[in-house]
């Protein structure tokens, strides 16, 4: 299909999609601010509540579970989602102009356009929001503000480049919203950057997007020069905001993706006056470039992209934002690995060829970019993340080792992801909105993870590191060894993990020192349930105990502990069924006084409300090795020959068997 026949297509859903809000009548500008979007969950689900966008007005919030809700937080969390669907829809009739010349969809865009401006100034600084935020005028946080001018804006200068004009009054409305938005997010910049000392904020990328918004809508180039070139401008911030092998500082695929958008936007209005920041790399060579290949690296081989600290596993915002930048990183620099993530994303949006207003103003119809190309491990030794993969061998790993993070930092050190193409057997299960408490008592905390906690307690907010990576010259194997000695006092962990085209072995070693003894555990939470037949019911519980950080205080989640799991001559053998034709086989070395548990979880962060079933390996005393092998499409066994030897191998393949020796100065070797 040509690009003006896609286009064309595309413009008309669009138009269609319209269509239907206009004649449901929500295209009317409430004139109450918004408040906080993640207010927007339910307090007994934990689920995000649902907004549709027909909707003119609402004091009631319907969970998906069924509950009705009420509350001034959830209505001001309501606001917000109609505000930013209000500038969606006035880029969206822009856009739809543009491509088709229906001259009343220019007037829509326009109406809604000067109906903000005029509104804009009525608004107050919002004395609702909290605290620690930046306040914005038609939000609780500046943030949001920022965000939704830059919809906003590009619908203006969309209209404007189609040649559309705006009466007198309507440009003076325009003016003044663009004077008011200017002088308020200079002044948050000046906060952020000086007072706070925190250029590398995600805010700053964000104030910097909406401000290149103004100044390319006033046409003042010198007003963006200096916004480029100035501290915490786009140049400066590209160098403090994205470690030098191209990840977002936070570690946070989700603030890597939003900071990426932001970035994007100011290279777009940047363009407008013939400067190109497309090619611009920071310091230590960060670069757009960088930051979309190395999502391209990150994502699964179905184009999800893992949920590494805060952000969510998907929601249709998210998708919107992954699609965005995917059509742009596919048109601009022509990086084929970013095709599956764009096929992902217009997927969760119900939307598998594309018809969305992203393809419309970044699309290209180069899909011949696609290919099947397999994708090398790779390492991010600044973020801390680790990719191990092995040509012919279906399952992959991905493995967190870096810093913690911030204020979107996890306490997952050693954290692993284990990755099939039929589905992410045990993914990072993303952030709820933060408005939820689950977001402290569980999500964040160690016991959510693929990693190990001692006593019930989360790991301490830390960096480990990688001490060995080595991906074979021959493509056969790739090997990581990371550690961390900072999660617990006196504890040092090891995480060992050896990929070879038949399978992958996780072997964690845990040593403690002192006398004292102290529970050691091990926890998975694959996404498919375990199956087994050696579950014994059990009737116990697990007590996760939550340090709050700034108090002494412990709080208790309890968790059931529904089963226990029976080893065979030292052997635990479980299997997880993805999808219709795949299935991936799970071997773990049971040695004496261990106890291999089935728990029950709270689900997924889309709905925490429909339990998974956990499994924790667990050992009392001063050291535990945990050493499990995964297999796609059979199993294979483990034998332990010594305290630093095991042998793997695939049952009635005696020439598969690999004698593999633990080393204090190498790792894991092949002898």
């Amino acid at each position: 299909m040509s690009t003006a026949l896609r286009s064309d297509r595309t413009a008309r859903i669009l138009k269609e999609e319209i269509d239907r809000l206009q004649q449901a009548g929500s295209l009317f500008i409430p004139k109450e601010p918004g408040g906080w979007w993640h207010q927007y969950v339910c307090p007994h689900h934990h689920t995000e509540l649902v907004f549709d966008d027909k909707r003119v007005d609402a004091s009631e919030f319907a969970c998906p579970h069924g509950c009705s809700i009420e509350g001034e937080a959830y209505r001001g969390a309501w606001l917000v989602f109609k505000h930013q669907s209000l500038a969606r829809v006035a880029l969206q009739a822009a856009a739809v102009y543009a491509a088709l010349g229906e001259a009343s969809y220019a007037q829509l865009s326009k109406r809604l356009l000067v109906e903000y401006a005029e509104q804009f100034p009525l608004y107050p600084v919002h004395p609702e929001a909290q605290s620690w935020m930046l306040k914005g005028r038609a939000f609780h946080q500046a943030l949001t503000e920022a965000i939704w001018s830059t919809t906003l804006i590009r619908a203006y200068l969309l209209l404007r480049d189609k040649g559309v004009v705006f009466e007198a009054k309507e440009q003076a409305a325009i003016d003044v919203f663009l004077g008011l938005l200017a002088g308020s997010m200079e002044e948050y910049r000046h906060i952020l950057i000086h007072e706070r000392n925190n250029a590398e904020n995600n805010y700053t990328a964000w104030l910097n997007a909406s401000l290149s918004c103004v100044y390319a809508a006033r046409g003042e180039q010198t007003a963006l020069e200096a916004l480029i070139e100035g501290q915490g401008g786009f140049k400066h911030h590209l160098s403090i905001g994205v470690k030098a092998d191209q990840f977002e500082f936070e570690g946070s695929t989700y603030y890597h993706v939003f900071v990426l958008r932001a970035y994007l936007i100011s290279a777009e209005m940047a363009q407008r006056f013939g400067i190109d920041l497309y090619a611009v790399t920071g310091a230590d060579g960060q670069s757009m470039r960088g930051m979309l290949e190395a999502l391209a690296d990150l994502a699964d081989d179905q184009g999800v992209l893992p949920a590494l600290h805060d952000g969510p596993l998907a929601r249709a915002p998210y998708a919107r934002e992954i699609a965005e930048i995917a059509e742009q990183g596919l048109a601009i620099y022509g990086i084929a690995g970013l095709a599956p993530i764009l096929r992902e994303a217009y997927r969760q949006l119900g939307a598998a060829d594309g018809e969305q207003l992203e393809a419309l103003l970044y699309g290209t119809d180069d899909r011949t970019l696609v290919s099947g190309a397999t994708r090398a491990s790779r390492l991010w030794p600044d973020a801390g993340f680790v990719i191990g993969r092995v040509a012919g061998n279906p399952l992959s790993f991905l493995a967190d080792f870096g810093e913690h993070g911030g204020s979107h930092g996890h306490y997952d050190k050693l954290h692993l992801t284990l990755m099939h193409p039929a589905q992410t057997l045990t993914p990072d299960f993303g952030m709820v909105p933060y408005g939820s408490p689950m977001r402290k008592s569980w999500f964040a905390e160690t016991a959510g993870h693929n990693t190990v906690s001692l006593d019930g307690f989360s790991q301490a907010p830390h960096e480990g590191r990688c001490v060995r990576y080595e991906a074979a010259s021959d493509g056969k194997s790739v090997y990581a060894w990371l550690q961390t000695t900072g999660a617990y006092e006196g504890c040092t962990m090891n995480r060992h993990l050896l990929l070879t085209g038949e399978w992958l072995l996780d072997w964690f070693q845990v040593e403690l020192t002192g006398e004292e003894t102290r529970s050691i555990e091990w926890w998975m939470h694959p996404a498919a349930q375990p199956q087994t037949g050696t579950l014994e019911e059990r009737d116990e519980i697990y007590t996760l105990r939550i340090q709050e950080k700034d108090v002494s205080a412990i709080s208790e989640q309890k968790l059931p502990i529904i089963g226990g799991f029976t080893a065979d001559a030292g052997l635990l053998r479980l299997s997880y069924q993805l999808g219709a034709d795949a299935e991936v086989f799970h071997t773990a070395l049971a040695e004496s006084g261990d106890e291999l548990l089935a728990v029950h979880t709270p689900g997924d962060s889309v709905d925490p409300s429909q339990a998974l079933t956990a499994i924790l390996h667990r050992r009392n005393g001063r050291s535990a090795d945990f050493i499990h092998v995964y297999r796609a499409g059979s199993s294979a066994e483990i034998t332990r020959v010594s305290s630093q030897e095991i042998v793997v191998q695939v049952p009635g393949q005696p020439e598969s068997a690999s004698r593999i020796q633990l080393t204090e100065d190498k790792g894991l070797i092949f002898i």
